[in-house]
């Protein structure tokens, strides 16, 4: 996608090591590289400079590789991604900025093309930080890896280039007070070391005092700078940006006789000119430090210089505020963490030789899965944006919103902590802890891309937040010894969450038939019985087959009487409770869970249907506070949207949910919010489109309506939106996504940053389900089925739970190809065609000639 200034940053880092942002002008921003989400984190002193230099006629420039701030803009409600730090503003005052700039992504690529007519040079940057599905290892790197590329567009002189590249040592930061300078309270003993092997220079960052003497202290660890180049000289020691941009204009111009191909043989000075060994830096600062990479171009030549920026902060605490009245707190005999990706590597530098020696597979690969997705029938949908979207869904798994502990477990925050929450926690943070069932209820994404984070969050639902009587709170508290949320209200909602619960059972079918399998099922089939069991027992004691009473749900409040949302998880849970049961060989309970199926689905249809849409009806002694009634939710389908992603079928008669969906989309897609009035959040305005949680087209609105009716939230757009396609509206389902992209176009909001209560909010990824309908794949662990719902146009991407690839077509028919890892099934079909009968076994590289699919 392109995009424009100023709302669009690219994260980079990769899964729980936190990031930093490449903004679009080029800027570097949202540092959160200390186990602590910061939307707003700065480094001052972070920054890439640029100096030509010719002889005839006499030219000698520098330029900061930041675009030219444009004309001011309005600002976003919620919205902080255009932030701009003081000490960026003061660096572009002080020196020349380039002229403009334009970005180009494909997550987790970015391209920033420089534009400045008075150059002779042209310039681009290519940013990523590796990404390989079902790969956890090479997309947890704690990477941001950069290609410049410079083109001599002068036709007829040489010139003299320097690259360089400067960066603040935050050894010891506390992550969420933004140093002044090189100014912060925990700063101190800082130092930096240079270092030269196989044509790179290495500029190491630590703080020795602080690593040997208190190596569990929160700010403790090591960050790497690093500069590819013959030709490299550095400043390890500086503290104003002027210091390190006079250093870049002493470095001597060559011709390229004089090209020895050796590094500078000039020492390092300061600029004072007396060569300095490292030295810890005083207490309260630190020392920036910045490497200089130069070349020389002939007219019309080409070079290249990479930059690897890594680091390494091992310690993790519990430093949130947890509900259930659990503080944050640094004991590290309890509530130390750790990281999962610091325990690959001992220190920054190892993570910089790796990044060093495998930049070549590892970008390959990651633009493998790029490619795949660009190249495919996706680029061809209307509007040209769903490949695009659905390579960012992964931008949400590795923003800080996710961690995983240093003993493997995944956890996650609904969001990050930003503009949209400091009204009640702050800016500063992770949103809601910990795990919300109810909230990641929604998200398919990680679950196809690294199916085993899901698995390790269904292994601590079943292992450690389950209570004795079968229920499940909705969230789990850390460390883990803590004693869970069985008996004291949880927050947001204040009692277990209903849908979340059943949203557990649809969970573990998907993660089994995924990937996990038969064993790990069978291992936690007792605590879904249990599970199933106290659902039954405290919603249907009287086997009505409908759910009655107070139902806590994701909307933060208690649901009253009968009612399509949690009525169709319900049903979406009994089928998938049915199929477990086959797989497990328990006949008993599968004909159990059959019959309350099917009496529930008789009985919520001839409740709710009123022949447009399903409604809520209240029994008696239900409050109607925080109720719809007779209004129009928006994901009053959503069970049968799980049901569309897991094989289990219509759970109420297919002309109902579809006139349903079909109704849900034109009464509550708005088009035009500036008469609207938002109670709560507005997360769309103007003249923008979005999806309303709920409407009232018959009047009937309560006076305390349910909460969060007037909001537009992404994860219910893109649920609609894949149940629309499914179902074969195609008009309806594209008229909600291309609503929702426009909003995240990167004029108003960040394309890589979709909001709720928080930042990079995990309920948004319920768009993989788009993903899904759009190329029509379905993957059974348990058969070996590899099921394409139709053939490809040109080609289509196809995963399973071990390896993904293509399937093309051309003139001489279809052929699956293996890109990553093994596509191994016993079956596979096309458009209802058996067109491997003998299955296929490949790996990454191999492909298969499959038999002609009938024609669409």
């Amino acid at each position: 996608m392109t995009t424009p200034h100023p709302f669009t940053a690219l994260p980079l880092g990769g899964i729980g090591t936190g990031n930093l942002a490449l903004a679009a002008d080029g800027s570097l921003k949202q540092w959160q590289l200390h186990n602590i989400g910061n939307h707003t984190g700065t480094l001052p002193g972070s920054f890439f400079a640029l100096r030509i230099s010719q002889w005839e006629p006499p030219f000698n420039e520098q330029r900061v590789l930041i675009a030219q701030p444009g004309e001011p803009h309005e600002p976003t409600v919620l919205i902080n991604d255009d932030d701009v730090p003081t000490w960026q503003r003061d660096l572009l005052e002080e020196f020349s900025p380039m002229a403009s700039a334009s970005f180009e992504g494909h997550y987790p690529f970015g391209t920033v093309t420089f534009v400045d007519d008075t150059l002779p040079v042209k310039v681009t940057l290519d940013a990523f930080t590796p990404l390989i599905p079902l790969n956890e290892d090479d997309s947890a790197l704690p990477a941001a890896l950069f290609t410049f590329t410079f083109t001599n567009t002068d036709p007829k002189t040489g010139l003299n280039g320097w690259l360089g590249a400067g960066l603040q040592n935050a050894i010891g930061h506390d992550g969420m007070t933004n140093p002044v300078g090189v100014h912060s309270p925990r700063y101190g003993g800082n130092v930096n070391t240079v270092h030269r092997a196989d044509g790179w220079t290495e500029l190491t960052m630590t703080n020795p005092s602080l690593n040997e003497s208190a190596p569990r202290d929160p700010g403790a660890g090591t960050m790497s700078l690093s500069v590819s180049g013959t030709r490299v000289s550095s400043l390890p020691q500086w503290t104003d940006p002027a210091q390190f941009m006079d250093f870049m204009a002493t470095r001597q111009p060559v011709g390229p006789d004089e090209w020895n191909g050796v590094p500078d043989d000039l020492p390092d000075p300061q600029p004072n000119g007396i060569t300095v060994r490292p030295m810890p830096s005083p207490s309260g600062s630190t020392w920036n430090g910045g490497v200089v990479s130069q070349f020389f171009l002939e007219p019309g030549e080409t070079t290249t210089v990479r930059v690897a920026i890594t680091w390494h902060f091992p310690n993790r605490y519990v430093n949130f505020v947890q509900f259930g009245g659990v503080q944050p707190t640094y004991a590290p005999a309890t509530h130390w963490l750790g990281n999962r990706y610091t325990t690959r590597w001992s220190d920054a530098s190892q993570v910089t030789a790796y990044v060093h020696e495998n930049w070549d597979p590892l970008e390959h690969h990651s633009r493998a899965w790029v490619d795949a997705m660009t190249n495919s029938d996706l680029a061809d949908e209307p509007g040209g944006e769903v490949a695009d979207r659905m390579l960012t869904q992964a931008a949400i798994v590795r923003s800080p919103s996710y961690f995983q502990s240093a003993d493997d477990r995944t956890f996650a925050f609904e969001g990050v902590l930003g503009a949209s929450t400091p009204m009640w926690a702050g800016f500063v943070g992770g949103s809601c802890p910990l795990n919300c069932t109810h909230v990641h209820a929604y998200a398919q994404g990680t679950a196809k891309l690294f199916p085993r984070m899901e698995r390790s969050m269904r292994e601590t639902e079943f292992t450690i937040t389950q209570a004795p009587e079968g229920f499940i709170p909705h969230r789990v508290l850390l460390p883990l010894e803590t004693p869970q949320i069985w008996d004291r209200e949880i927050g947001g909602p204040g009692d277990p969450a209903l849908d979340g619960m059943l949203s557990i059972v649809l969970r573990t079918y998907r993660e089994a038939r995924y990937q996990a399998g038969g064993a790990w099922l069978e291992q936690h089939w007792p605590n879904l019985v249990r599970l199933m069991d106290y659902i039954e027992d405290t919603w249907d004691p009287d086997s009505t087959g409908l759910l009655h009473g107070i139902q806590p749900s994701t909307h933060d409040i208690d649901l009253c009487g009968i009612n399509p949302y949690m009525g169709t998880y319900w049903l979406a849970a009994l089928r998938a409770m049915e199929e477990i049961s086959k797989l497990l060989g328990d006949d008993e309970r599968a004909s159990h869970y059959r019959e309350r199926f099917e009496a529930s689905s008789r009985a919520y249809d001839e409740a709710l249907f009123t022949g447009e849409y399903y409604r809520q009806v209240l029994e008696e002694g239900d409050r109607d506070d925080f109720q719809w009634k007779d209004g129009c939710l928006s994901d009053q389908l959503i069970g049968q949207w799980w049901a569309h992603q897991l094989d289990l079928g219509y759970l109420l008669p297919r002309d109902h949910v579809v006139t349903a969906l079909k109704n849900v989309v034109r009464l509550n897609l708005r088009t035009g919010f500036d008469d609207f009035e938002h109670p709560y959040r507005s997360f769309a305005t103007g003249k923008e489109t979005g999806l309303l949680m709920c409407s009232w087209p018959t009047g009937g609105r309560p006076d305390v309506p349910t909460r969060y009716c007037d909001e537009v939230w992404t994860g219910i757009e893109y649920q609609v939106a894949a149940h629309c396609l499914h179902e074969g509206l195609t008009d309806e389902g594209y008229a909600v996504l291309h609503g929702l992209w426009a909003r995240y176009d990167g004029t108003t909001r960040n394309p890589y940053n979709e909001i709720e209560c928080g930042d990079h909010y995990t309920r948004a990824l319920s768009g993989w389900s788009v993903f899904d309908e759009l190329t029509g794949i379905t993957w059974n662990q348990f058969t070996g089925e590899l099921r394409i719902a139709r053939e490809p146009r040109r080609s289509l991407v196809v995963m399973t739970g071990t390896g993904w690839g293509t399937l093309t077509r051309d003139e001489g028919g279809l052929t699956l190809t293996c890109l990553y890892g093994t596509i191994d099934a016993t079956t596979v079909t096309v458009a209802d065609t058996l067109v491997a009968p003998e299955g296929v076994n490949i790996s990454a590289g191999e492909s298969a000639k499959l038999s002609a699919a009938q024609e669409s």
